[in-house]
């Protein structure tokens, strides 16, 4: 009886192990590199004022030209995007006025739409001129992170943020991450400031069904376990980052989908960059793009195999890659 227990569990043990080392090939297979290849129309933006001239973008990696860059990534936001930008205009252009010094752009990434949001964008190109509103437009579908990568990879500004398209976000509230990113910078250039929704979190909880505060928590753990401690809501769109931190994290890069977020700030913690939170006023948008049992269940698979990639070594973090 003892050698047939002991048979059977030196089978499971063997079971065991070959199927890790299954599932470990499984996801060095299907592990995708840093997807930094753009279509050659990618690599331009259209000037509307000048015939519709194609004009290049510039590089991470040039000097900057600008104190901000805003980046704007779009998926079929043709109704919603008018909103957010006309909430950013009102608080960026007259702040120009008083101070010359705070130049901005606005980079709109059109993540492969098929309504009128590059139209749309265009407009607001074609009123404000190509030095304050650029657009990006994707041939095809990339997710929120490759399009928050490449808008990043194109910006001119010294700081640089993204922000949802929707407008949850109070845009004003860039002053309060600016305030802090002052103080990340005396102890030094590579730091992010995250916009947080944490101290709404129990006025969310009351008003969700009791499956998604379930999958809320959740996926709030598997953060907090595999990934990134120390930060409330690594989901929140808006984030500012200094062009230093940037250059480094957006090169390194791989996940494309909801779970970008987290991969980038895996990566700065990685690097000790400096990261603080700050909360920002916040409300729920009509029109979102999150299924919300597929959306979680696909970030929480994009989790475990952030850890797994990292950890075998299958994806590295290069701390001074090269100019695109």
């Amino acid at each position: 009886m003892e050698f047939d227990l002991f048979t059977v569990f030196c089978e499971l043990a063997l079971l065991a192990v070959i199927l890790i080392i299954v599932g470990i090939l499984i996801v060095y297979i299907t592990t995708p590199e840093a997807n930094m290849k753009r279509f050659e129309s990618e690599k331009t933006f259209i000037d509307p004022e000048n015939k519709g001239q194609r004009l290049p973008f510039p590089s991470l990696y040039d000097p900057p030209t600008l104190a901000l860059s805003v980046i704007v990534p779009s998926y079929f936001e043709e109704k919603r995007l008018p909103k957010m930008m006309d909430e950013a205009l009102e608080f960026l252009i007259p702040r120009l006025k008083q101070d010359k010094s705070q130049t901005f752009e606005i980079i709109v990434v059109d993540d492969g739409s098929k309504d009128g949001t590059t139209e749309v964008a265009l407009e607001y190109s074609k009123k404000f001129g190509t030095n304050m509103i650029r657009v990006l437009t994707f041939e095809k579908n990339r997710g929120k992170g490759g399009a928050v990568r490449l808008g990043m990879l194109s910006a001119r500004g010294r700081d640089l943020l993204f922000a949802d398209a929707d407008g949850a976000t109070k845009f004003a509230d860039l002053f309060q991450l600016e305030k802090s990113m002052v103080e990340l910078r005396k102890k030094g250039d590579k730091a992010i400031v995250c916009g947080s929704r944490a101290h709404l979190q129990d006025e969310a909880t009351a008003s969700r069904s009791f499956f998604r505060t379930i999958l809320m928590h959740g996926f709030h753990f598997l953060v907090w376990f595999l990934c990134v401690r120390g930060v409330s809501d690594t989901q929140c769109g808006f984030k500012l980052l200094t062009r230093e931190s940037a250059r480094i994290i957006f090169p390194n890069m791989h996940v494309d989908r909801w779970a970008f977020d987290v991969e980038l700030l895996y990566i700065a913690q990685c690097l000790d960059m400096t990261l603080s939170e700050v909360a920002v006023n916040w409300e729920e948008i009509e029109g979102t793009k999150m299924v919300p049992f597929f959306s979680w269940a696909q970030m929480g698979r994009d989790l475990i195999l952030i850890r797994l990639r990292y950890l075998c070594g299958f994806w590295k973090i290069n701390p001074k890659p090269k100019a695109d």
